[in-house]
């Protein structure tokens, strides 16, 4: 009853503004009777007390009411957290003890107590009210401490475990990943008691600890009855006759894919040809647009999810198997409905002419990129080369095209980022088995190049035409990221070429190809991707600086992905004489939301998919316990620093296992030792011993090797 007597007061406070209200029309305004009069009162002392409130001639006011602010706490660790305010976007720090309890989720009144400066990266705030308690999952471990059975929530940091007050039926042991609620919550997290909702498993299985947090994160896995259905009624009519007679018929040419070798949801397909004067490029994608129906269960759902998310050997789909595996994928020696972009390309790779076309295809190949790869090099099997029968005359053709394109990117100044993807290797019970890098050979540059090519075009077309639209963007650095790039690198030792804060994407790009000999060239690429901004999606076209490109889109994946099946139900309607006229008044709300919504699912989708790699690598790296290692320094931090081995594996090591000193964060690139002087800089190599892991948490520990 207080709390919520504390909550209306300070609502009624907030909105009497700096004047402030008189007791009687507080009282008034909270609408209480006169027996909970005297608890509103006591209340009042108790927040004045907290100098919350203060008092003046005859009023009760709201002190700082102009620092206060709603918002969601979004992470909590043992020592502090962030709320986002929710009318600025911004996050703003608090420090453990005035977090007051509040965890992931919760819907707080905060009140700002630093304003930030060029010494802080944000605010720094308090949180006054936990105005709505978070109903999402919560889970975390269960552990041993003094003979009793407690709980280590995953949801947010505590720094002791929690007490458990109800099994609610649940049998668990030490070491079981369970999913809780608040049984009772405090000011001070580890006080907080749970209640065991249900038991997932084994903590250190990879598998188990990704099934929680795709609970706790809100991910949906399950499709809702009324789109399975839709979905299965689509697949059982298949391709309607008076459809595809509709259409332009392309099944005559040799069109293939080309995609990864487990690859089930095939959306892009391409056919080439040389010309006299140049290439006819074809990038045919799945239709899905056709078969999603705006208002659908099927569109509801793909506008829910906004895009696949792909964990180790799982996928959650964007779109039902039905869809996502059958009728959309385009599979080889099979009738498929595509939305075609047909390229006049010149010899200088400059796209002359292009148009949009509803088409009918049929994939020649079930293209492999290792195998494309081997007939590129020549050293592809017979067995390859019969299967690629076919469309073996496109392959070359298609590499001279991409070697165009790729020089002339260089040539724009687009920085080449090194992403080193990781892939995870599971035998058939989801154990990981093995981590190494993912290879990227010609094949799979090829089609990156051909894809950018269609994307371009979609994004030209909407931007010449002035229609509403779902642009993929890339802002420029800001100013000071660009500094803080130059010095970091000047710090390491590292030539930045005059980086500075008016940089070009040319001049990044520059600095990438001059770096490319250095033996820490992995770090140094890094440090220019972190230096960038996130891309993501807007209804505005301001370009893309990565790609150094006015004009791009996503069109090329909507199987998978929300702003491209969003372009392609525009474009099909752009295309249509009928509809034309109406794209600008019907989508310009739409493109709007799709862009939000595709900006936001997907970072849920990243974030998830690098978690969980965590827990993978912990997994694999608990086989090789007191194994010796070589890496490369790839962070540091107040209590240590982190080394990444060549397979992407990453683990820090902690200060408690270095020699005994203190320990300094310099530059933010260095951990020195002010007693002995010994640093340990970003790029560094090192040999390392595999200390310990952690799968529940996807945290492993290294020790450097001794070299007594």
């Amino acid at each position: 009853m207080k709390n919520k007597f504390r909550k209306m007061i300070i609502a009624v406070l907030l909105d009497s503004g700096k004047e402030g209200i008189s007791e009687g029309k507080l009282i008034s305004a909270l609408g209480v009777s006169k027996k909970d009069k005297k608890r509103v009162l006591g209340v009042c002392d108790a927040l004045e007390r907290d100098s919350i409130i203060g008092y003046s001639k005859g009023k009760i006011y709201l002190k700082g009411h102009k620092r206060y602010f709603e918002g969601d706490v979004t992470r909590v660790t043992k020592s502090f957290g962030f709320v986002t305010n929710e009318k600025t976007g911004e996050e703003c720090f608090v420090a453990g003890k005035m977090l007051r309890g509040a965890i992931p989720g919760d819907h707080v009144l905060a009140k700002i107590t630093e304003w930030k400066d060029e010494n802080s990266r944000s605010d720094t705030a308090e949180v006054v009210l936990v105005l709505e308690e978070s109903t999402g999952v919560l889970t975390g471990t269960i552990v041993e401490e003094n003979r009793q059975l407690k709980l280590e929530p995953y949801s947010f940091a505590s720094r002791e475990p929690l007490t458990i007050c109800n099994y609610c039926g649940n049998s668990i042991k030490a070491g079981d990943k369970v999913q809780f609620r608040l049984h009772d919550r405090s000011d001070r997290h580890s006080e907080h008691t749970v209640d065991i909702v249900s038991v997932y498993g084994n903590a250190e299985a990879a598998t188990v600890s990704v099934d929680a947090y795709i609970d706790e994160k809100g991910i949906h896995t399950e499709f809702s009855e009324e789109a399975v259905t839709e979905a299965k009624k689509i697949e059982l009519y298949g391709i309607k006759q008076a459809e595809i007679d509709s259409r332009l018929d392309l099944r005559d040419m040799p069109i293939f894919t080309i995609d990864g070798a487990d690859t089930k949801d095939i959306d892009d397909a391409i056919s080439i040809e040389k010309t006299a004067d140049g290439f006819k490029l074809g990038v045919h994608i799945a239709d899905v647009s056709y078969y999603v129906k705006k208002g659908s269960a099927l569109d509801k759902e793909a506008f829910q999810r906004g895009t696949s998310i792909y964990i180790a050997d799982r996928v959650i789909p964007m779109l039902p198997k039905e869809l996502s595996n059958g009728i959309c994928s385009l599979n080889p020696q099979t009738d498929r409905l595509a939305f075609s972009c047909l390229m006049d390309i010149a010899e200088s790779g400059e796209i002359r002419k292009f148009r949009f076309e509803k088409t009918v295809i049929r994939s020649r190949v079930q293209g492999v990129y290792k195998e494309v790869n081997a007939i590129l090099d020549g050293s592809a099997s017979d067995e390859i080369k019969a299967k690629y029968s076919e469309v073996v005359a496109e392959i070359p053709v298609m590499e001279q095209l991409a070697a165009i394109l790729a020089k002339n990117r260089e040539n724009r100044g687009a920085p080449e980022i090194d992403t080193v993807e990781t892939k995870i290797i599971c035998d058939e019970k989801g154990v990981c088995t093995d981590i190494k890098p993912r290879e990227r050979g010609i094949s799979e540059g090829i089609i990156e190049e051909f894809m950018l090519c269609a994307n371009n075009c979609a994004a030209k077309l909407a931007m010449e035409r002035e229609f509403p639209f779902v642009y993929r963007i890339h802002e420029a650095p800001t100013e000071e990221k660009l500094l803080q790039l130059g010095e970091t690198l000047t710090l390491m030792g590292v030539d930045n070429l005059g980086i500075n804060e008016k940089s070009t994407a040319g001049d990044l790009a520059n600095l990438l190809r001059k770096a490319k000999d250095d033996p820490r060239y992995q770090i140094i690429n890094k440090i220019v991707l972190r230096t960038m901004m996130k891309a993501k999606y807007s209804e505005v076209p301001v370009g893309h600086f990565g790609l150094v490109m006015k004009e791009y889109a996503h069109f090329t994946s909507p199987i998978r992905r929300l702003a491209d099946l969003s372009i392609h139900r525009i474009l099909s309607d752009f295309i249509n004489p009928e509809t034309a006229s109406k794209v600008s008044k019907r989508y310009a709300k739409f493109a709007v939301e799709a862009a939000a919504r595709a900006s936001s699912t997907e970072l849920v989708a990243v974030n998830a998919e690098r978690d969980c790699e965590k827990f993978y690598m912990a997994e694999y790296i608990k086989n090789h316990i007191g194994e010796e290692f070589e890496g490369i320094i790839s962070g540091v931090i107040n209590n240590g620093f982190f080394v990444e081995l060549p397979n992407t594996v990453e683990g820090r090591v902690d200060t408690t296992a270095l020699p005994t000193g203190i320990y300094e964060v310099r530059d933010n690139i260095a951990l020195v030792d002010t007693l002995s002087g010994k640093a340990y800089t970003i790029g560094d190599p090192v040999k390392i011993v595999v200390a310990g892991a952690n799968v529940s948490s996807g945290l492993i520990d290294f020790a450097l090797k001794s070299t007594e």
